[in-house]
């Protein structure tokens, strides 16, 4: 890792993302992300820049910033910013084998999982950072279940997604879990997430979802099950929406 700097590297950061920002775009993000008065993402800021010019600047530096780089970059009010820095830390995570390393960069998710704040932030990191890590330390996992219990929206997204890696390696014990947990959540981007994943559980498994379904779709809010049952037969699909 190149040591240039912190300050180097997060103005750099941030001078080639006001570069390639358009700022005609920046009301449609706000409405986008809800950032408006009320919304989810309130007061957040925008710089109006692409995902994938993120994504080239995050590959151009991530080798280069420092944690406390990446930290002051999690810290910054502008929401293209601290997904760069997601970005970034993803592939610091998936680059190194180094197990002091990767865990530097989940203990900086989690002490500033705060910053992970919409649901695009949550769904870009915490697969590849969490979710990773934990698969591979099991004895951590409790981790999930003190968010999902927190009562605060983005960790309890943060921890239905990390689960994604989970599914990927055919271990769906955890999500089925959080999915009963959240079951009475009242947020719809709860519903999302929980739907998605047991989508993705029954790609790979189909019994097992349909195991869960059969016994909690008359319970389950009726986005959460038709993200579940989206790619279900017509036949199928139908019958478990009636219940």
């Amino acid at each position: 890792m190149a040591q240039q700097g912190e300050d180097s590297v997060v103005e750099r950061v941030r001078a080639k993302l006001e570069a390639a920002a358009d700022p005609s775009s920046v009301p449609d993000r706000r409405r986008f992300f809800r950032a408006e008065p009320g919304g989810y993402g309130e007061g957040d800021q925008f710089l109006g820049v692409s995902v994938p010019a993120q994504r080239r600047v995050a590959k151009s530096l991530y080798r280069d910033a420092t944690v406390e780089g990446l930290e002051a970059l999690l810290a910054d009010e502008v929401h293209e910013v601290r997904l760069t820095a997601l970005f970034m830390m993803v592939l610091r995570f998936e680059r190194t084998r180094e197990d002091g390393e990767r865990r530097r960069i989940v203990e900086l998710y989690c002490r500033r999982i705060d910053r992970v704040n919409n649901w695009d932030l949550v769904d870009s990191s915490a697969p590849h950072i969490l979710g990773a890590h934990l698969l591979d330390h099991p004895e951590e996992r409790g981790l999930l279940f003190d968010w999902a219990a927190s009562g605060r929206l983005w960790r309890q997204r943060s921890a239905v997604l990390a689960t994604f890696a989970f599914i990927r390696a055919e271990r769906y014990e955890e999500t089925l879990e959080l999915a009963r947990l959240l079951l009475d959540h009242p947020h719809d981007l709860i519903h999302k997430a929980v739907g998605w994943m047991l989508r993705e559980v029954g790609k790979r498994a189909p019994e097992v979802e349909y195991g869960f379904l059969d016994e909690l779709a008359p319970e389950m809010p009726r986005t959460m099950l038709r993200y579940a049952v989206e790619k279900f037969s017509e036949e199928r699909r139908r019958d478990y929406m009636s219940r």
